[in-house]
């Protein structure tokens, strides 16, 4: 028996429950609440950074499953996330598909991209995994400007909307929601996931792969099962990224993307669902905040520096983070709950 601020657990199923207590169902009605709510109160460039955070925490839940869980590290998950939306786009832009087909369509798409790229990892690990995703990431780049007759090239490709019916979800506050809903959804089962048979044999995996093969498990499946999944999110989080914008350009999925999803996995805590979010949260803030302090100081010291201050800062907090925090955000927010759950006997670790 275990307990939890107090709450005494009589059963294995009560202890693994996501939701323990009165207090964390409070607090997961009042969150929803509040995403329900705030479109009525914020202002549509608040409900756009939203919107992208939204996104960034899909894509990084896919990360995290195949990188944080699986210790499979990739360094191309924008090159998938540009599967994913550039297939949805081609679906509904040339082929007429409604958006709740193109987007699981995109979705699969992706899986099957990271099933192909992800093939390299049955035989090689470490840098060499990071060099082969690398790849990826510019080999599926290169793939989409040349199909030009079907991708629009660098040109790009316009979209239609999303729509539920006669619906249409042209509005800041609409596409809000849509995207919420899929966060929510794909954070619920990222969280169970990694509960299965499989998040365990992931876990095994990027413990000690040796050790997890003599046990019986099968790296071949289980590592191309990361790749497919992980894949699958990151063509989710394209296709909403593309529909957004209602047009389809390489240039909304740079390599650099595929290094900050990384950097939000550290700055969070990898092998979390709850770290991932974090993380994902606390890049995308750090942008807007860049984004206002950015005119500021190019007028107070020099154009140059506003332009590399974002560069600079994103590389300095994954730093900082990689030295006195390695285990990321989500560690130290278990590290004051500890405190507070066990005062006032509460100790240093």
């Amino acid at each position: 028996m275990g307990s939890h601020f107090g709450a005494v657990q009589e059963s294995y199923a009560q202890d693994l429950a996501i939701f323990r207590t009165k207090l964390h169902w409070g607090a997961l009605f009042a969150f929803l609440l509040f995403l329900f709510t705030c479109p009525l109160f914020f202002s549509d460039r608040m409900l756009t950074i939203m919107t992208m955070i939204g996104i960034a925490v899909i894509s990084v839940h896919g990360l995290n499953i195949l990188t944080g869980y699986c210790g499979q590290i990739s360094i191309g998950h924008a090159g998938f996330m540009a599967v994913g939306g550039y297939a949805s786009a081609i679906l509904c832009a040339k082929l007429g598909f409604p958006f709740w087909i193109a987007l699981p369509c995109g979705a699969l798409t992706a899986g099957i991209a990271g099933l192909i790229f992800g093939l390299p990892s049955l035989k090689i690990k470490g840098f060499y995994l990071i060099m082969a995703t690398i790849a990826a990431q510019f080999i599926i780049i290169w793939t989409i400007i040349q199909l030009r007759s079907i991708t629009g090239g660098p040109d790009g490709l316009s979209v239609p909307k999303p729509a539920i019916g006669s619906i249409v979800l042209s509005s800041k506050a609409n596409y809000f929601y849509l995207v919420m809903a899929f966060t929510c959804l794909a954070t619920l089962l990222a969280k169970n996931i990694v509960r299965t048979r499989t998040g365990r044999a992931f876990i095994a995996i990027r413990d000690n792969d040796l050790a997890a093969e003599v046990m019986g498990i099968s790296l071949w499946s289980y590592k191309l099962q990361a790749f497919f999944i992980g894949c699958v999110y990151a063509g989710v989080a394209g296709s909403l990224l593309i529909h957004y914008y209602s047009f389809a350009s390489i240039d909304q999925f740079p390599f650099m993307d595929s290094v900050w999803y990384l950097g939000m996995l550290i700055v969070g805590g990898m092998g979390s669902t709850t770290g991932a979010i974090m993380g994902a949260v606390a890049l995308r803030l750090l942008d807007e905040f860049i984004t206002m302090v950015g005119p500021v100081l190019s007028a107070a010291v020099a154009p140059q520096a506003a332009a590399s201050l974002a560069l600079i800062s994103h590389g300095l907090v994954i730093i900082i983070f990689l030295i006195f925090e390695p285990r990321g955000l989500h560690h130290r927010w278990e590290m004051i709950k500890a405190y507070f759950r066990l005062w006032p006997f509460s100790h240093e670790e």
